[in-house]
């Protein structure tokens, strides 16, 4: 089994918040996937099914992103998990937005979620970091990440959340690289 974990806030005060980049994502591969509604486990939303013959657990910590760990120990501990199997789709602040880039361990750059689950479960997982911009002043990031996309900026987040829907397979399988060329293709259109 793989556990794909979402980041973000829960509520519909955060639900269009750049910060929820990932609650977005297990939504469209949820969706594109028909996989069943959402159950209330690992302290969050989670949803089940086969994606290119394997078991994929999506995961939404409903725990704040400051706990976003507690959420996918939980979920990793049930299901005898290793943390290799773990993949966290999040926001990245150091990537341009419209980028999309997959990776293995590294820093945690700030990001309150990603310092929660290196504390619960260790550091080295797989990672798609998704671009949302740097506001440019560090005294911005705060109110960056929990503002809404733009308008300008909604069909991009859209071709985003798409392009995982349709190549999720692509990781499922093991082929990571693919997935992350296939992605940055449908994004640029």
């Amino acid at each position: 089994m793989q556990i794909w974990v979402g980041l973000g806030n829960p509520g519909g005060k955060y639900a269009g918040n750049r910060h929820n980049i990932g609650f977005m994502a297990m939504d469209a591969i949820a969706d594109d996937f028909n996989l069943p509604p959402a159950k209330t486990q690992f302290k969050g939303l989670t949803r089940q099914g086969l994606i290119a013959g394997q078991k994929i657990l999506l995961l939404k910590p409903t725990t704040f992103m400051n706990e976003s760990g507690q959420s996918v120990q939980a979920a990793m501990s049930f299901y005898k998990v290793p943390l290799e199997n773990v993949c966290v789709f999040h926001d990245e602040l150091d990537l341009d937005f419209g980028k999309v880039r997959l990776k293995v361990g590294g820093g945690i750059a700030g990001h309150n979620g990603l310092r929660s689950i290196k504390q619960h479960c260790g550091n080295e997982y797989r990672r798609v970091r998704i671009g949302i911009d740097h506001p440019g002043h560090k005294d911005k990031v705060h109110s960056h990440v929990l503002s809404d996309f733009r308008k300008d900026e909604i069909n991009m987040r859209d071709d985003i959340l798409n392009a995982f829907g349709k190549y999720a397979d692509l990781l499922a399988g093991g082929q990571a690289d693919l997935f992350q060329t296939r992605v940055s293709e449908y994004i640029k259109g």
